[in-house]
């Protein structure tokens, strides 16, 4: 191990491959902030560029570079607009949003980037330590443990409900599984739902959602309600100095860095599970665990419902390399493009990788240190000129968050009727926030709700119907997990309850 990190360190600080992180950094951040262009577009559009570098290393360097960049960089559209800039951010704005509105988006994007470059740090030195070992666990989820965490992630649900809103965010969450079936099936090449048309044979597209979701009825609202974009926008005008943040939040902070950047990059070591599912878990997770007043302050600005997602994405982005440089398996969409350019460049992925080729494995490892210092530099000297997008006149920003969103949609599928689509959910999703309905179940369960009818299905043909949850002791474990997700809310709110109600007795 030792040899081998040498041999990364003496690859990496080379004067090509820095070019290649900072390179990598640079136009994954600036593309990252972009509602619709995600890594998966960008790392597409650039693997001709790496091939003619003819170096494996510089090219998965930089790829690479792009791919954490993107997931770093895509937290600011969330802070700022509320339209996430990559699925994997989308949790980022139920808090970051709010803090930007209450005049504190200078502190929130100071918070995403020091918990992105935690996260990403942490995860690359667990990925130095654990990714020989943590190969062959990857090897052990099959498509019924898949099943099952697809149902954690679903039983997390109520951490995304405010109070006295569980039944809601249940409808919202069976809602968003009903979208997922749109389209063909994977076990079966016929058409679902798609109403006769071509265009929603495929799907409804998860960018299209998303910006449907949040982006398309904030803009709405600042129409319809002038007061808000005088909070937003007014308090972020002039100059931003509220960059920092006190001691005492960094200390409130620090745990769930800690937890986060462990519990994300093991989970963005399973393939197919990625740092869109690490997000949303990490803060459910943060929110099931705190106390009455902080559990209350989530949704609302919450530093630890900031730092959560933005840790546990990063950690993931890092965790989703095991799978790739050790078994040759794509743990995500854009590892399985970043595959397709190892491939390209003559380099086979997976457990001889180490030995046959150290400089390429050690290289990127060690380039990850490097990159994520990278983001950190270049990010926080910037944050007061990101952060005074909050000072655009609210008549500027309105057609600027919808020309965005438009964009977006579009891009994603190079498809009109994906406009039509947009703008059909969105005004639904407008009606929906003005009636008090959570709109992030929905998304929860529109992402999961693909993963989770492919792998019962494949799991009921596997193994005879439900006999897998018995067969399977992980499966059983992680469904036992699920049901404690569940009622352990119910549990400390009737708790909670009772001992309101004593106290009242008391008086």
């Amino acid at each position: 191990m030792l040899e081998g990190i040498m041999i990364g360190l003496s690859a990496a600080f080379s004067i090509q491959n820095l070019l290649m992180v900072i390179a990598g950094c640079l136009i994954g951040t600036f593309i990252g902030m972009l509602p619709g262009l995600g890594p998966m577009s960008i790392i597409a559009i650039m693997i001709p560029v790496a091939i003619t570098l003819g170096d494996p290393t510089a090219a998965l360097i930089l790829l690479a570079g792009v791919y954490y960049g993107a997931i770093f960089g895509g937290s600011t559209s969330s802070i700022l607009l509320n339209a996430p800039g990559v699925a994997g951010t989308v949790a980022t704005s139920f808090d970051g949003y709010p803090m930007a509105r209450k005049g504190q988006a200078g502190k929130a994007l100071t918070i995403a980037a020091v918990a992105s470059f935690a996260g990403g740090t942490i995860g690359a030195i667990l990925l130095m330590i654990f990714a020989p070992a943590l190969s062959s666990v990857a090897l052990l989820f099959h498509s019924a443990e898949y099943f099952a965490l697809m149902v954690v992630g679903l039983s997390a649900i109520a951490a995304f409900a405010g109070t006295g809103q569980v039944a809601k965010a249940l409808m919202m969450t069976i809602l968003g599984l009903i979208l997922a079936t749109v389209g063909e099936g994977a076990l079966f090449n016929m058409p679902r739902f798609t109403l006769g048309l071509m265009d929603l044979q495929s799907g409804i597209s998860f960018i299209t959602l998303a910006m449907a979701m949040f982006a398309l009825p904030e803009a709405m609202f600042l129409v319809l309600n002038p007061a808000r974009g005088a909070s937003g926008a007014e308090a972020g005008s002039g100059k931003i100095t509220n960059l920092r943040f006190s001691r005492e939040e960094a200390k409130a902070m620090a745990p769930v860095i800690g937890r986060q950047s462990v519990q994300g990059f093991f989970i963005g070591v399973l393939p197919g599970a990625g740092a869109t599912i690490a997000s949303f878990l990490g803060y459910a997770v943060e929110r099931n665990i705190a106390k009455g007043e902080e559990q209350a302050e989530f949704g609302k600005g919450s530093v630890k419902g900031l730092a959560a997602p933005e840790t546990a994405n990063n950690a993931a982005c890092t965790g989703s390399f095991v799978p790739l440089l050790t078994l040759g398996i794509p743990g995500s969409g854009t590892t399985a493009i970043l595959l397709g350019a190892l491939i390209a460049l003559n380099v086979t992925p997976g457990p001889r990788l180490m030995t046959d080729t150290p400089e390429v494995f050690w290289a990127v490892i060690i380039s990850m240190f490097i990159g994520n210092l990278v983001l950190l530099i270049l990010n926080l000297p910037l944050i007061p000129y990101i952060a005074k997008i909050l000072a655009i006149p609210r008549n500027y920003l309105i057609p600027f968050i919808l020309f965005f969103t438009l964009m977006g949609a579009y891009i994603g599928q190079n498809n009109a009727t994906e406009l039509l689509i947009l703008v059909g959910l969105g005004v639904m999703a407008t009606i929906l926030r003005f009636a008090d309905y959570p709109l992030a179940p929905l998304l929860i369960g529109f992402i999961l709700g693909t993963m989770l009818e492919d792998n019962f299905a494949r799991s009921m043909q596997l193994y005879r119907g439900l006999d897998f949850v018995i067969e399977r002791p992980m499966t059983l474990g992680l469904l036992v997990l699920a049901l404690l997700l569940v009622l352990l809310p119910s549990y400390r709110a009737r708790r909670a309850r009772k001992r309101a109600e004593g106290v009242a007795d008391g008086d």
